[in-house]
């Protein structure tokens, strides 16, 4: 079909890679990209603090998907037609190199997310993709022969034969109702990686404290992670958290963010073990401060906020520590509990859990099975992964996936 006309609903990541992709595999198309606020690519612009974490370097889709803790299934399937490497080898086509940072993450080697963003729109104006701002869509319809009418909100109406819906995700169901899909297959949006506010913690005097690791977990669900841990002004963060936010992300909800959070801060030993360890450590240093002669690596601020809390006093020496505060240090050290009351969003970077469900597509090609020519890539979709390249990676295997199938 010479004359197809392709509409993106989305000027982010997952949108330009769909229209990329579909203006490059189908050149006879007019593809169009409607953004509704007057920038692009805004998201690639601030994510990673400026430096765009495009991918994540593990490059075994079965390992890589298990970084999702929605959307696992799909994506590893999706994988096959796009993963993390074809994502390297893409970019570096187009002359952007990336490299790898110690812990995995996956930045554009000039350090700037410019680069990324420039790329995307050098090759999208390159293939002639009409990129409109400030063009929001307020409803879309079938037209006749199976078209859709995309009303805008400046009251312009833009027929389409195929139409890539990659707005990202939405944080209330009531703002998927322009869309033509059935309810059931949304899952009910709640936020996922948020940090967490603990207005009475003991420790909001050691703001920026960074623990390298450390073991989260919520009483009462299954939910537990491990890693660094960054005390904040107003309670929690780091990526530990940030991962326990995002696997937890329903559960949270479910509670209002009101919840019990437990933190072992010596995670390498269990409770026992510990006790152990401060015998011993104990019985070796016994003429010592207590508050100076830390067994455990912890940041000293830390630890001597948990030997007071423990009531043991500044000068009190090892050899002398009662057995009380001593097994109130072990607990602490182990099992020290937090009541967290509310939620903040970490940095810009907001991603949603929920969405259009996978079971609403067709698997290799994320077309509606209710509704033919309407596709979906991106935050849009019931997916959604932990931080370090993972949630840019589904936005390009998806944004990619539906671009191949669209002009079909």
């Amino acid at each position: 079909m010479s004359s197809l006309n392709i509409v993106v609903v989305g000027g982010g990541a997952s949108g330009f890679f769909g229209a990329i992709t579909a203006a490059e595999t189908f050149p006879d198309a007019t593809v169009t990209i409607l953004e509704k606020t007057r920038t692009v690519l805004n998201k690639v612009r601030i994510s990673g603090g400026g430096r765009c974490n495009v991918t994540h370097a593990c490059f075994e889709n079965r390992v890589f998907a298990k970084h999702y803790p929605r959307g696992e299934k799909p994506l590893r399937s999706l994988m096959d037609q796009f993963d993390a490497a074809a994502t390297v080898a893409w970019f570096e086509k187009r002359g952007v190199t990336l490299k790898t940072e110690a812990d995995g993450r996956m930045f554009p080697s000039t350090n700037t997310s410019e680069t990324i963003v420039t790329c995307l729109l050098q090759t999208a104006r390159r293939l002639g993709i009409s990129i409109r701002t400030s063009c929001g869509v307020s409803s879309m319809m079938r037209a006749e022969q199976g078209r859709w009418q995309l009303h805008l909100l400046t009251d312009e109406i833009i027929v389409a034969d195929r139409v890539l819906i990659a707005t990202g995700g939405f944080p209330k169901v009531d703002s998927y109702d322009w869309l033509p899909e059935q309810s059931e297959s949304l899952s009910s949006p709640v936020p996922s990686l948020f940090t967490f506010n603990v207005p009475d913690s003991p420790f909001l005097s050691l703001a920026g404290v960074a623990v390298p690791d450390a073991k989260v977990s919520v009483p009462g669900t299954k939910q537990e992670q491990r890693g660094p841990l960054l005390i904040t002004h107003w309670g929690f963060s780091g990526p530990a958290i940030l991962r326990l936010s995002a696997w937890a992300a329903r559960d949270l909800a479910d509670a209002t963010y009101q919840f019990t959070l437990r933190v072992n801060w010596t995670p390498t030993l269990n409770e026992n073990e510990l006790r152990v360890a401060l015998q011993d450590f104990r019985q070796q240093n016994g003429k010592k401060q207590v508050i100076s002669q830390n067994p455990f690596g912890l940041p000293s601020r830390l630890w001597q906020a948990l030997t007071q809390e423990s009531g043991i006093s500044e000068t009190q020496r090892w050899a002398d520590l009662p057995a009380k505060p001593l097994n109130r240090l072990s607990e602490r050290l182990t099992n020290s509990q937090f009541r967290v009351t509310g939620k903040s969003t970490f940095k810009d970077e907001f991603v949603t859990c929920g969405g259009i469900s996978f079971d609403a597509l067709h698997p290799q090609t994320l077309e509606s099975k209710a509704q033919p020519g309407l596709f979906f890539a991106g935050e849009v979709l019931d997916v959604d992964g932990i931080t370090g390249g993972f949630n840019f990676q589904s936005a390009w295997t998806t944004g990619y996936v539906a671009g191949l199938a669209i002009g079909h």
